[in-house]
């Protein structure tokens, strides 16, 4: 039976149980590899997800269809990935863009070439602020601007961040690819 959106949604606001099985089953594999984006690992985006789908459910009629269910779904998963990760944001000292060395401001070509595992992999041991912003900017395209009034910092720390982010994967791959070529190494 194919997934009819205005069935599903109307069902989901008188509180069908089929209808919210069949959005979630419909939406949570998609949904999951989001909250994977913002999460340190399975279990934490196995938390994310459950709880964005409790909100989408309890709020179900404030949905207007100016956007896709798809693409509202999407903003709740990160916005509760946000909230999750919130308190995690401040541990570490910011610093600005300005304030750091041009060498974390160039691009990372190499991070083009990797396996979507792989990266997501580095990008789960980033640090929150660092895995948050890298997702938010490179993987979500919102602007620097958007990132600093979601998370209540400058700018010029989101920019920061992303540059940090960036440098730090950028030395895990360069890490893993030399390990790779070492016939001597063995992984563990």
């Amino acid at each position: 039976m194919p997934f009819d959106e205005n069935h599903i949604i109307s069902a989901c606001r008188k509180q069908c149980p089929k209808a919210q099985r069949k959005l979630y089953e419909h939406f949570a594999s998609k949904m999951f590899a989001v909250a994977l984006r913002y999460s340190s690992g399975r279990l934490e985006a196995e938390d994310v997800l459950q709880e964005s789908f409790i909100k989408v459910f309890n709020h179900i009629q404030t949905f207007r269809g100016e956007c896709s269910l798809e693409h509202w779904i999407k903003k709740i998963v990160i916005n509760t990935a946000l909230k999750q990760n919130r308190s995690k944001l401040y541990l570490f000292p910011a610093f600005d863009v300005q304030d750091l060395p041009e060498e974390y401001q160039e691009t990372c070509e190499i991070l083009e070439n990797l396996q979507y595992e792989d990266l997501l992999s580095m990008v789960q041991q980033l640090a929150p602020r660092y895995r948050i912003v890298f997702n938010l900017y490179a993987i979500e395209g919102y602007q620097h601007n958007e990132i600093a009034e979601m998370l209540g910092i400058s700018e010029g720390t989101s920019k920061s961040q992303y540059a940090r982010a960036k440098q730090i994967l950028k030395e895990m791959i360069l890490q893993e690819s030399s390990q790779a070529q070492n016939p001597n190494y063995e992984r563990s």
